[in-house]
Order: structure tokens, then sequence, then C-alpha cells
């Protein structure tokens, strides 16, 4: 593993995500890594907007990223959004660059125009395969003159990448040993299309380099491009930043995470009223503990704590069950109850529920925090709290019907206790119980199933006392019926 050097610069890192879909929890999780780096050096934070795939692009992807970005909290220093000194930040406004140094690296011998069409690099690609070698792309023997009058003259050409065919290419990564690659093995990379715009790997080294990265922290997918890269600065004569390849979320099959096994759209777990607090928490544990073994923690001692050196590489499990786990943590030990009522109401009015946030929407509020783990289960559970039409499930009905001849007297003395709170409720049961001779399971369950539909619910006197004595009274009696 390379030892890690002390920053004598301030740390500069970035994030880079392509606009080809929906926000992807992955950029969340590199983009959290990324932010909390620059932080700890008082450094900066980049995000960088990868476009040049222009068949892949979806048009409104670009905004949901900066949407997600904001929501997580990660804000970056300089981005399309706030500009700064590095900028454009779009690399689809950066072609012209791309071209100027594609062309420096021609002139400097260190990559050449090649012609092949699509159907000569099929039979060559094919040849190689069946030789087990890199594919031999002969523009490469193409005299520079030559090539450079073919180009003048308006013939079709990339840019390709001449890799040495001798010798090897090391990549120092800090979280593992260097990591050796045959020159034979690495093929001559397109550099610039056609079109002019260029590949991942261009123009992924240029703004790099021209914005200042000291470390470009990204997923270990992107180790076999990084010998490539190595070879770029080498080739434009500029020291290369400090590269660590994250460990890839994985599904619980250890699969690297996909949409078919997980949600992998940060805008889902948006949507289901997830918090940020505890997605970042969630997050910051992917291949990495904290020190004392403390699970929950905010930003601020992530940042304090967190080291680079201590990320492990075995595949960390996206599990959604544990996120769920980390979100109830925050609704009920973490933000407080007010805080948690806002939030809650703000989620329900953005999905077009108009509950007003009233003394009976916080008493119910506060009787479900225990029992839902994110702000989607809400309506799911407390409908019968809203809506004199409410379903009766099964074991429900079965026990309004066992109990039908007692449900009149009960909803009789529920209607005349002279103070309907959660004490006096409580006690009118034990003292009907007793007076009945029956246990508590037989008294309460009944009344539970007519109220709410459900035997499933909070505590009975607290959830009797929210709905109002009125309300309970109505339903009781028409249960008793």
């Amino acid at each position: 593993m390379s030892s890690l050097q002390p920053n004598t610069q301030p740390t500069v890192t970035r994030v880079a995500p392509s606009p080809t879909g929906d926000p992807h929890v992955g950029t969340a999780y590199i983009g959290l890594f990324n932010s909390v780096l620059a932080r700890q050096s008082g450094g900066k934070f980049i995000l960088r907007i990868e476009d040049t795939d222009q068949n892949r692009y979806v048009a409104d992807s670009e905004k949901r990223i900066f949407q997600m970005m904001q929501w997580l909290g990660l804000t970056p220093d300089e981005s399309p959004l706030q500009d700064g000194p590095n900028g454009p930040y779009r690399q689809s406004e950066r072609t012209e660059l791309y071209g100027q140094h594609a062309r420096q690296l021609v002139e400097g011998g260190h990559a050449y125009y090649a012609f092949e069409t699509p159907d000569e690099l099929t039979e060559l690609r094919e040849k190689a395969q069946a030789s087990g070698t890199v594919i031999a792309v002969p523009s490469r023997d193409l005299n520079p003159e030559q090539a450079a009058r073919r180009v003048a003259a308006g013939d079709a050409a990339v840019v390709r990448l001449k890799v040495p065919h001798d010798g090897e290419t090391v990549v120092n990564d800090l979280l593992r040993d260097p990591i050796h690659f045959q020159n034979a093995e690495i093929d001559d990379k397109v550099l610039l299309k056609a079109d002019g715009y260029p590949t991942y790997h261009l123009a992924n080294v240029v703004d790099d380099h021209l914005m200042g990265v000291t470390d470009v922290v990204r997923a270990e997918e992107w180790i076999t491009s990084t010998p490539i890269h190595v070879l770029l600065y080498r080739a434009f004569g500029w020291d290369a930043p400090r590269f660590a390849h994250m460990p890839l979320l994985r599904n619980a099959d250890k699969s690297k995470i996909s949409k078919r096994k997980n949600p992998t759209s940060v805008e889902w777990y948006m949507d289901q009223g997830y918090l940020p607090e505890a997605m970042l928490n969630f997050l910051a544990t992917m291949g990495w503990t904290h020190p004392d073994g403390t699970e929950i923690f905010d930003l601020d001692e992530f940042q304090r704590t967190f080291r680079l050196e201590d990320v492990t590489l075995g595949g960390p499990v996206f599990d959604q069950d544990k996120l769920r786990w980390y979100n109830g943590k925050y609704l009920r030990e973490v933000l407080g109850e007010e805080e948690v009522t806002k939030r809650l109401h703000d989620y329900l009015l953005a999905h077009k529920s108009e509950l007003p946030l009233d003394d009976y929407f916080r008493a119910v509020t506060r009787l479900l925090i225990p029992r839902i783990e994110v702000f989607s289960d809400f309506l799911d559970k407390t409908g019968y709290y809203w809506s004199e039409d409410y379903p009766v499930n099964e074991k429900a009905q079965k026990a309004i019907d066992n109990a039908r001849e007692l449900l009149p007297e009960l909803a009789g003395r529920l209607k005349n206790l002279p103070s309907f709170d959660a004490e006096s409720i409580s006690a009118m049961f034990h003292a009907f119980a007793e007076e009945k001779g029956l246990k508590l399971g037989k008294v309460m369950p009944p009344v539970r199933a007519a109220v709410a539909g459900t035997l499933e619910s909070p505590d009975l006197p607290q959830m009797l006392e929210a709905l109002g004595q009125e309300r309970v009274v109505s339903r009781v009696e028409r249960a008793g019926r």
C-alpha cells in the first residue's frame, strides 16, 4: 500500500458524475468522501459534469444531480451553478481545450492520428482476440507529416495515445500496494473522437490538472483506466494527483450494486422520506468504521475522525434494512420531536397531502415516531386518524365480532369519562375488566379494532386520547351495532 505523505498544500478533490440518468447512490457515496477530504485540509471540493457522451445524455439529469447534492448538504466550492476560477465545469463547454491538448500530444510524439474505419477496427479486434494480444492500429506507423496532411485535407481521424510497447506502468494507490500493468497489454486508447469530443481518459486528465485536483478519489472500477491516465500525465509532463480507489458498493450477494436488486437512485430514497443525515451516516460506513465503534454520527464528527488510510477494501454491502434502521434511529434519537414533526409535515405537503400542522397532527406524530422507519410509512399506518372510511382487517373484524355484546357498554363508559386522557381511559379499562371478571386482553383489543380497523397500533389509551372522545365513542358505538 502506498504510504500517505503529509499534505503540504490544501487538498483539492472532485466528483464528476455523468448526466446519463437518475442521480446514483454511488455518486453520493464518492461525493461524501471527496467533500470530507477537502474540508479536512481547508481545501476545495469541485463538482464537474462529464457530459461528453452525447449518446447517453439525459436532458434533466444534470439538474437532478445538483438537487441530490443540495439535499445531502454536500455543497461544492466550484460547480456549474456557482462557477469559479477553473470553469467552465461542464466538459461539453471545454471541447476546445481538449482539442488543443490532443494536438499537443500528437506534436510531442505521444499520440497519433488514426484513420481506421469501424469495419477495419472490427477486423483488427477479432485478429487481436484470436492472437491474445492488444489491437495493433496501422495508423500508428504512418509518417506524422503525412497523417497531418490527411487531417488538413478533411479525412476523418481520431487521436490515439501512443502507449509504449515495452516496460510497465505502475499505479500507486493510497489504499493498495502498487499495481503493475505491462505496457504490452495496454491498447492505444482513443483520446479525441472524430467529432472533436474527448473520451473520458483525455477530458478527465486535462480537467483534473487544470482544476488543480490533488487527490482523485473514485470507485475501484476505474483502476484499470488509471495506467492510461498515468501515461497521459507523463506525456504532458505533469505531476499526477494521488489516487485512491474506493471499494464498490455491493448488493447483499456481493455483486456490484444495481437497480435490479436495490434502488440505486437517490431520488427513490428522497421520495420514500429518508433523512439526508441518515443517508450520509450510512454511506460513511461503506468501507469505513468509526474508530470508537460509534454507529450514529453526523458529518462534523465524520470529518473530525475520518482517515483515508482506514478505508477497508472488502465490498461494503448497501443494505436497505440497515439504512432503514439508521433512519429510524435519527427519527427517534437524533432529531427532536418538533423537527421530525415539521419535516414529516413538509414531506406530506410535497406528496399532496394537506393535513394541517395542528395539535392533532402533532399528537398523532408523537405516537407514530416509535412505529415508523421512514416518512412514507406514516400515512399507511395512520389512515384511521384522518378518515371514518378506514378498512377493517380480518383479525380486527374477528375481535369485534367476538365482543359485540361488550362494545355498547364500553362506548357508554368512554362517553361518560369526565376527563378523556390516557390515564383516565386506562383506569376505566382496568375497572371494567375487573367488574366483568375479564382479562384486559378481552376488553381492549375489540376497542382497538373498532377505532383503528387493526390490532396493530400505538398504545391504546394514548391513541384514544389523540383521536378524541367524540370520534372514539362514535366508532365503538358503530362497531357494537
